[in-house]
């Protein structure tokens, strides 16, 4: 067996197992997948046979489906198409009689790729998707990070670390970014307080109204994996994909697994949303029965005002008179009346004691509010070749407060920009800025390259999905869509032949190209030193008249007579190497009678016989 043949297939194997990181092992079907790829690893452990190694291939490009239905984004894509090459490869060394050489094998299976462009792509636009291919239940761990939590309790944290892994990445339809105060990105929502902790509560998640069928997305979300379902949006845009549902409390959930990164596109509307008009619940001013009396005492004050829009005045007042300062490292609350502690003592916290505080406030006065946790800002970055977007990371994971006001629902207040030295507050004037590239490390810098060329191959690639499809279905065929099996199955059928042509057409090709061109070489030489050769005369004949007429080329002559007939007529080495000297040795030869030529030319010849 060639060492073509014995290696391609462990490269090939390398490539399925980085693929396989990127598996979200919470579902049945990544197991399946990774099932197989360990049993191709095993089975390819000890196959010795041809028939052997091609049941190995034949499960490997099977993984390799798997993972492309799974992980479409460009880097797995990336691995996929290298994985496929590398089996085909080894397919072809297999089945050649002789030793070829590892460049010419991946050029065959980069045409038989070619040749099967036709019948994907027919597949791709014409046949029907599927739905997702797993779930997760978003309230539980799995493998990723992420800088939320599914409750907020800022007293019992002393010292905020800073988080700069990736969290989500979004492009928009014009590549300019939005204005600093409409950077707030909303995920989850805790409207349930016991006087410590704020908690989500279960969620009834339904379908929303969605944006035209095929529209281009105004917004493109690519999110890291994380623990929760919910995804990051500006909380008013129309989902341009059928997995996006919504619930009363405007957390959006994207249908599928949470551990795996996820993209998604959003059309922007003018529309208040429908969360935003929902009416109040009673718990929405709930408190614990005692605990926090002076903060209890201040909004108790404010319950005089008629109007919520002046209780909410006269918190942001009293917040800006009584000098509040912005710090990750506060230190611990007391376990009891945490927040009497901050607002009348420490007045030192982050952004989850400003809404934690500020929430509890207008519940005692009467109004009814909630904490929303989420990210705030990113930064705008202009990749040198991708599509420009905007970076959020974990670091921009922020918390603040919705209140209900009869006149316009629910509005979001910040109170963390009341307090000095907040980052709503400094933020604001560089958030319009693209990054510069001088204020980062080489590998920041080529990463958010790769990022914005990942942001371009999922505009392209994951802009298709099954609401586009449905759009070019209808456009396609209207109301007459019994047509449909039938183009599928004429597409199917001239795809079949175009890439068979293709490979017929490559196959014609001659499989020694480089001694035919040489061999033209050596004739035009021969010309130019006046013997040209004869009708139906042989190489051989050829190189010994030359050698006559010019006796101090004779020995090369004679030797480049002998190896071409060794290089045309006799078996191929077995051996890549021995093959190479071979090759070698031509070359060498052809490039000495090149030199001796000028001299021979000036040396006095012998009579032609």
């Amino acid at each position: 067996m060639s060492l073509p043949s014995r290696r391609l297939p462990w490269l090939a194997m390398g490539a399925l197992v980085l693929g396989c990181l990127g598996l979200e092992l919470s579902g049945l079907l990544a197991w399946c997948t990774l099932a197989l790829v360990v049993a191709a690893g095993l089975k390819l452990g000890e196959a010795s046979s041809r028939d052997g190694r091609r049941q190995v291939a034949l499960v490997q490009l099977i993984c390799c489906g798997l993972l492309a239905a799974q992980l479409p984004g460009l880097l797995p894509s990336l691995l996929q198409l290298t994985a496929t090459v590398l089996i085909l490869a080894g397919l072809l060394s297999l089945e050649s009689e002789t030793t070829v050489s590892w460049s010419l094998l991946i050029r065959r299976s980069l045409r038989v790729l070619a040749a099967s462009l036709p019948l994907a792509l027919v597949l791709f636009l014409l046949v029907p998707r599927i739905g997702p291919l797993g779930n997760g239940d978003g309230r539980h761990g799995a493998r990723g990070t992420t800088g939320l939590s599914a409750e907020l309790d800022p007293g019992s944290i002393a010292e905020l670390a800073s988080d700069e892994a990736p969290a989500a990445r979004v492009a928009f339809a014009d590549d300019r970014p939005p204005a600093p105060g409409d950077r707030y990105w909303r995920v989850l929502v805790h409207p349930s307080f016991d006087g410590r902790r704020w908690e989500r509560q279960p969620s009834d998640f339904r379908a929303l109204p969605s944006g035209p069928l095929g529209q281009k997305p105004d917004q493109l979300w690519l999110v890291e994996p994380s623990r929760f379902t919910a995804v990051p949006w500006d909380g008013r845009s129309l989902p341009l994909d059928t997995r996006l549902r919504q619930d009363p409390l405007g957390e959006l959930e994207l249908d599928q697994p949470p551990a795996n990164a996820r993209a998604y596109p959003m059309d922007s509307v003018a529309a208040p949303p429908d969360w935003q008009r929902a009416p109040p619940r009673p718990s929405d001013l709930l408190l614990p029965a005692a605990g926090d009396p002076r903060l209890r005492a201040l909004a108790e004050g404010w319950r005089v005002l008629p109007e919520p829009q002046q209780r909410v005045a006269a918190a942001r007042a009293w917040f800006l008179k009584a000098g509040f300062r912005y710090d990750t490292q506060p230190g611990a609350l007391p376990e009891r009346d945490g927040l009497d502690a901050f607002l009348f003592e420490t007045r030192v916290g982050f952004c989850g004691h400003y809404a934690s505080a500020f929430t509890a406030l207008m519940r005692a006065a009467g109004v009814p509010a909630r904490v929303v946790t989420g990210y705030y800002g990113g930064e705008w970055v202009v990749p040198v070749g991708g599509s420009p977007y905007l970076e959020l990371r974990q670091s921009h994971a922020h918390a603040w407060s919705e209140v209900w006001l009869p006149d316009s629902g629910w509005n979001r207040i910040d109170p963390s920009s009341w307090a000095a030295g907040s980052p709503e507050s400094t933020a604001r004037a560089a958030e319009g800025a693209p990054a510069r590239a001088g204020l980062m490390n080489p590998w920041q810098w080529l990463q958010r390259q790769w990022w914005g060329l990942d942001v371009a191959w999922s505009r392209w690639w994951l802009g298709f999905d099954r609401a586009g499809q449905e759009a070019l279905l209808q456009q396609l065929f209207g109301a007459n869509r019994q047509w449909l099996g039938w183009t599928i199955l004429a597409g199917l059928v001239i795809g079949v032949l175009a890439g068979l042509a293709l490979i017929g057409r490559s196959g014609r090709q001659p499989r020694q190209d480089w001694l035919e061109r040489d061999l033209k070489r050596l004739l035009s030489l021969l010309r130019g030193l006046a013997v040209p050769a004869r009708p139906g005369e042989s190489l051989q004949s050829l190189c010994s008249r030359a050698g006559e007429r010019h006796p101090s080329l004779a020995p090369i002559l004679a030797d480049l007579a002998n190896q071409h007939t060794a290089l045309r007529f006799a078996p191929p080495p077995r051996d890549v190497a021995e093959a190479r000297r071979a090759r070698q040795a031509w070359k060498l030869a052809l490039r000495q009678l090149k030199r001796s030529c000028r001299d021979a030319i000036r040396q006095p010849t012998s009579s032609t016989p």
